[in-house]
């Protein structure tokens, strides 16, 4: 079970990216700064810190791991929203039943499908393709990353 969030441990920090890989990636480049600097720009040096250089940009750049998790919470809370509106019933109650998957499947409903097809995906325990393929009227997600 998670451990009761509270404004005290709401920040969240992976460690490894956080306080290891970045720290140890800028050492790594100001060492081999230093290095070159010292054997007179040395080739193997200038190499070795544009390749961490380089590294750590790859790696800055797949925090869209980031953009994507939050991309999900916001999805899950429009089909939340739109399914108030259209049943004036929460979803909550049905998320249990679902996968994220089968969620985020869903989204492709337009309205007037929505509440039965949450209830097919339910009682028949849909695959997300299956969900996706049994929209008569597809609303398309042109927003997604």
């Amino acid at each position: 079970m998670a451990k009761e969030q509270n404004y005290k441990n709401h920040i969240r920090f992976y460690p490894p990216h956080h306080f290891i890989f970045y720290p140890v990636m800028l050492l790594c480049m100001v060492g081999c700064a230093i290095h070159a600097w010292q054997t007179g720009y040395n080739p193997v040096w200038i190499a070795l810190g544009i390749a961490f250089a380089c590294i750590t940009w790859v790696a800055y750049m797949l925090r869209q791991h980031y953009a994507l998790t939050l991309q999900n919470r916001i999805v899950l809370m429009e089909l939340r929203y739109r399914y108030f509106v259209v049943t004036g019933q929460r979803l909550e109650p049905l998320e249990a039943q679902l996968a994220e998957g089968q969620l985020f499947a869903l989204r492709f409903a337009p309205d007037d499908e929505l509440p039965a097809l949450a209830q097919k995906a339910i009682a028949e325990n849909l695959s997300p393709n299956a969900i996706k393929r049994s929209v008569q009227t597809w609303k398309a997600d042109h927003r997604r990353v």
